[in-house]
């Protein structure tokens, strides 16, 4: 029987495209991989490649009432207790962890029970739940260089990965960019998210309102939009006679991401990294209410090297994102110095580093020796 490890995601695609990534890295290395996840990712995981799917009780922190803790504590205790039974039976070489509260009972029945355990914090600070976890794990995989070099505790036992990429990205970093020709099509990709983002939908529309006839006629636009904005949108850029595809999902973003030569988008540490492995230029909008401040943190990685304008969301207004396309319009070459600089970021062979590191504490490895031997 081959070893078996156990991958843990919350339900976002954040969370599951890492996994699925190193979830295909230890396949082909020999491991079985299962998944531990909550019901909410359990109807997102059907393409999963795992050998069994494993749904554990498990709720995030949705408030500070009593009732509101309670009812979370008494859902984390039931997934703790669910997760011990659940590692004597499948009896895993190691549990890695990628965020979100369903993470938190598999990791921590890992520490109790000695197994090798590691999380993977994908943003450039670290989420609640991995925060929970992190002096409790055996190892903590980072996307970004530096997120936990405060602390020297934490320090110790950190390993910079970077983020898994899915096999799609992958396949998709291999097309140069090809930048606008002066006068020629200029393709332009916006979406906000796994779930879309209204503001893409109330800012851009009105923003390509403002741009002269020329470059409107220049445009080419695939654009990410809720249901309920859908038609809105749609009626919008009819209206003024630009090329659109607007739908509500793209199954196939990266490879869409490499017709474009510019991104309109959130900040996710997904997103982040995918545009640095294509070597896109983008404009990020982070999500500004988010407790953590994880996508400026994630925007300020390419906005620091010249390969994004990152725009608070209060900044985000038709009059500047038009200031900003008629400016990309006119110096194309902005936008492959942007490109170029994108892609000097980008980190290809993260799920293997990651998938070495899994192998080697399942081996009985240190962190320190890890480091070490990769340096």
């Amino acid at each position: 029987m081959t070893d078996l490890v156990l991958l843990a995601a919350g339900g976002t695609g954040g969370h599951l495209f890492p996994a699925e990534a190193l979830a295909a890295v230890l396949t082909r290395q020999g491991f079985t991989v299962d998944l531990a996840t909550d019901a909410r990712a359990a109807r997102y995981a059907g393409h999963f490649p795992a050998r069994e799917l494993h749904v554990l009780p498990a709720d995030t922190v949705r408030g500070r009432s009593p009732i509101s803790l309670a009812r979370t504590g008494l859902a984390l205790a039931s997934g703790f207790v669910s997760s011990l039974a659940l590692l004597r039976r499948v009896k895993p070489v190691a549990v890695v962890g990628f965020g979100g509260y369903p993470t938190v009972p598999p990791l921590l029945a890992a520490s109790f029970s000695g197994v090798p355990s590691i999380v993977h914090e994908a943003n450039g600070v670290m989420g609640r739940a991995n925060r929970l976890l992190a002096r409790r794990v055996t190892a903590i995989a980072t996307g970004f260089p530096g997120v936990v070099d405060a602390d020297p505790a934490l320090k110790a036992k950190a390993v910079w990965t970077g983020n898994p990429l899915r096999p799609a990205a992958i396949a998709a970093a291999a097309a140069p960019y090809d930048p606008p020709v002066p006068g020629g099509d200029l393709h332009v990709l916006v979406f906000g998210g796994s779930q879309g983002a209204r503001v893409m939908s109330d800012v851009v529309p009105e923003a390509v309102a403002r741009l002269g006839a020329d470059l409107r006629a220049r445009l080419v636009l695939v654009q990410q939009a809720r249901e309920e904005d859908l038609d809105r949108v749609r009626d919008t850029y009819a209206r003024l006679g630009v090329r659109a595809e607007v739908q509500t999902f793209f199954d196939d973003l990266p490879a869409r991401m490499a017709r474009a030569h510019l991104v309109i988008s959130r900040s996710g540490a997904g997103t982040v990294a995918e545009l640095a492995a294509l070597g896109r230029p983008s404009i990020l909008v982070p999500l500004p209410h988010a407790l953590d401040q994880d996508q400026a943190a994630n925007a300020r990685s390419l906005a620091d090297v010249g390969a994004a304008l990152v725009l608070r969301q209060v900044e985000f207004e038709p009059d500047r994102l038009a200031l900003e396309l008629n400016t990309f319009a006119a110096e194309p070459a902005s936008l492959t110095r942007m490109a170029d600089r994108a892609r000097s970021q980008s980190v290809l062979d993260a799920a293997e580093r990651l998938g070495g590191l899994v192998r080697h504490l399942a081996g009985g490895g240190a962190v320190a020796t890890f480091r070490g031997n990769s340096a």
